[in-house]
Formats: structure tokens, sequence, C-alpha cells
């Protein structure tokens, strides 16, 4: 039986990633700082996955101390890890680069087989925005290191869209740009079989989005009808929004550089190769139901 390791394991891709390898047979070893919380439910309706998970690493990426051995016995390493405290005296650098730099290490030193790793979609258009730059500062890193490799670049989760349902129910919806732009998000449990399939897979990047196309107004239309609020949209100018970024960068730089990518992104196309069974429509019905 081989065995994996789950690095990033309790964020939102991470718990249906566990969920993917462990039913396919393998063993799954978790990299984790609090057991408890695979035990709880996580965002977007992502499950608990302490009945998934065989082995448990309890380590900080920050700290390669406690990562020793991490990658013992281990066959594959999967890492979604990336900053997600906006108080965190942390940056994007100490975690989402050197952080998994750590694992790295340690994978290399156990001959691990591959490295699957997520980045960004249209990384190559957002590198001003610290936390694509870490990402995409690791993919080169892990290129150079001789180690076998994936590296899937996923256009937007549904847990991320779940803040316009949230808006939709407050009574307004707020949408950066003209909302004619299109994207096709995808699920997590769509985007870990991505993941899953990608351990046989000799292809190096995968860029890859869900099975349905929206313009933007189409996912802020869909969320007021499901929150059966009246339609109320209002398109924020992303010359404003940017605007808006570098004001508040000299008081709350990480919250302001978190904007950015959010801001950035939001004037790209957001369009890959579609794959996947879930929908956004039942995503949200599901949401309202919970």
């Amino acid at each position: 039986m081989k065995t994996v390791l789950i690095a990033g394991a309790t964020g939102y891709l991470g718990r249906y990633t566990v969920k993917a390898f462990k039913g396919a047979g393998y063993r799954v070893r978790v990299l984790a700082r609090n057991e408890k919380k695979l035990s709880q439910r996580g965002v977007g309706l992502s499950p608990a996955i302490a009945d998934s998970v065989d082995e448990i690493h309890i380590g900080d990426v920050t700290k390669p101390e406690t990562l020793q051995g991490v990658c013992d016995g281990i066959d594959i390493v999967f890492s979604s890890i990336s900053l997600m405290a906006q108080k965190s005296q942390l940056t994007w650098h100490d975690v989402d680069y050197m952080g998994n730099v750590h694992i790295l290490n340690e994978a290399l030193k156990a001959n691990v087989h591959k490295f699957i790793f997520v980045s960004v979609f249209n990384a190559d258009h957002l590198m001003h925005v610290p936390i694509v730059k870490a990402h995409e500062d690791f993919v080169d890193t892990l290129a150079k290191s001789g180690m076998t490799y994936t590296v899937i670049r996923p256009t937007g989760y549904f847990s991320d869209l779940g803040t316009f349902l949230n808006m939709a129910k407050s009574g307004r919806v707020y949408l950066l740009g003209n909302g004619k732009l299109s994207i096709n998000p995808i699920h997590g449990a769509d985007l870990a079989q991505v993941a899953l399939n990608a351990v046989l897979q000799p292809t190096t990047d995968i860029n890859i989005g869900g099975p349905d196309i929206y313009l933007w107004d189409e996912i802020a239309s869909l969320a007021i009808t499901t929150a059966q609020q009246p339609h109320r949209v209002t398109h924020i100018p992303i010359q404003l929004a940017k605007l808006g970024v570098n004001l508040l960068r000299p008081f709350r730089r990480k919250t302001s550089q978190l904007l950015d990518f959010f801001v950035s992104s939001s004037a790209l196309e957001g369009v890959a190769p579609q794959t996947g069974t879930h929908h956004l429509k039942q995503h949200y019905q599901a949401l309202m139901n919970s």
C-alpha cells in the first residue's frame, strides 16, 4: 500500500484531498499543527477528516526541526500549504515559500517519488502580488530540485465564492469590474480528484477549472436567486479598487496584499480546461441549507 503525505490537510482543498487518496486505497499521513481540527468540518462545507487519516505528524512548516522524518516511508507528497491568518506576523514568503521548501527538503531526503503542489491560475500575470510570488518562487525551487513533480493551477475555489452568497443574503452583491469576465470555479472534491490523477500523469503543469463557465454577473445573479433577495448588484471599477488597496497598504499591509490578489485576479479571464461533476448552483443551495 502506498502512503501519501497531505500538507495543508485542514484547509478547504486539503480535506477533500485526504478523502480522495483514502478512497483510492492510499495510506494517509497528514501534517497538522492542531489535531482537533481534523474532527471538525472546514470552510465551504468541507468535511471532517479524522476518520480518513491513518497517521498524524504534528509539526509547523515554519519550524523545520518539527518536520524531521515527516516524509519517511512516503511515496507521494501533496501540499496546498498557504498562509491564511492575516493577523499572523508571518509572511507569505515564510509559509508559502519557505514552509514548502522545508517539506521539499524532507521529501528529497526520504526519496519521495513525486511532489504535487497547488499554485495559482494566471500566476504569470500576478507576480506583483506577494502570495502569488511566494507560490511561484517555490515552483521554481521545486523544478530545480530534481524531484518528479506536478503543479496544479486551479481557477478558483467554490469556498471563496461563498462570499457572494453571504453578500446576497445581506441584501447587495459587490462585484469587482464590470461583471463581463468569465471564470469556471472548481469544487474541492473535483480538484482533489485532479490531484489524485496527477500521481500517474507525466505532465508538470495542470491548469484546471470546474465544469461550468460563468460571467461574474451570472455568479452574482445565482447567489441572489439562491438567497431569494432583490437583485441588487454594485460594480466597483477595478481602478477604484486598486486605489483602495494602495490607500490601505500603509495601515494594513497583509490585508492589502490579499485584497490586491482578489482585485488583480478579477481583472483577468479565469477560464481553464473544464472538469468535475459539482455545480455552483447546488453548492449555494447546500450552503443555504447548512
